[in-house]
């Protein structure tokens, strides 16, 4: 892969992600984690991933769901 920052050559990892809303309010909003691949470029630092559309939905409406 190559950087879309700096054109460099990017390194995949697997990563472990928290995902917190922010400020006081934040508090009271669930911790959303995803494991995404992590595209990191070891030259600039620019790091991109994609979460998945589960975890996206918690984000969008900052609720947690509920399991049946």
């Amino acid at each position: 892969m190559v950087c879309k920052q700096c054109s460099s050559d990017s390194l995949s990892f697997t990563s472990e992600v928290a995902i917190h809303f922010p400020g006081l309010k934040g508090l009271d909003k669930p911790v959303v984690w995803v494991f995404p691949k992590l595209v990191v470029c070891l030259k600039c630092g620019y790091t991109q991933f994609t979460i998945p559309e589960k975890q996206l939905r918690v984000l969008i409406q900052g609720t947690a769901e509920r399991v049946a």
